[in-house]
């Protein structure tokens, strides 16, 4: 009897190789999780700044806290506020960023503390990209930039 009729091993290299090539189609075909109701809950940016009182913006000891816009990044929106005092930037507070999923949670407990840090020592928007987070970092430092442009003006 011939070899190949014995074991057919033709027909088990077949068999192997369609089974990897199904199941690297199915491992490359997995998208991350997003929830999309978190994308329309997030309302529209109304404006691009808001003071912290009724009277201007401004208080009687020169404080200003202006919101920037609202950033769409790849993983959700991100907002900031500033606290402007005798000209100097004082806080700054990330009031959006992505939460959606323990991976962004991660991420962003890291990401925001530095990005707050750095922005305070500059005193600009002129910050560094967070190394895992740069979809946030860039969110951070656009919406930072529209914040002091509403400062200053």
């Amino acid at each position: 009897m011939h070899a190949l009729k014995k074991n057919r091993p033709l027909r088990r290299i077949v068999l192997a190789s369609a089974a990897t090539v199904s199941g690297m189609v199915m491992l490359l075909s997995l998208k991350p999780h997003a929830s999309p109701a978190a994308a329309l809950a997030v309302p529209a940016p109304t404006g691009s700044s808001s003071a912290s009182s009724g009277t201007g913006g401004t208080t009687t000891t020169g404080t200003w806290t202006v919101t920037g816009d609202t950033v769409q990044t790849r993983w959700g929106p991100v907002q900031v506020r500033i606290t402007v005092k005798s000209g100097r930037l004082t806080d700054v507070t990330a009031v959006t960023y992505p939460t959606d999923n323990p991976r962004d949670q991660e991420i962003n407990s890291y990401a925001i503390p530095r990005l707050r840090s750095e922005a305070l020592q500059a005193q600009s928007a002129d910050i560094d990209t967070v190394s895992g987070a740069t979809y946030t970092s860039d969110g951070y430092r656009q919406s930072l930039q529209s914040a002091l442009d509403s400062a200053a003006s």
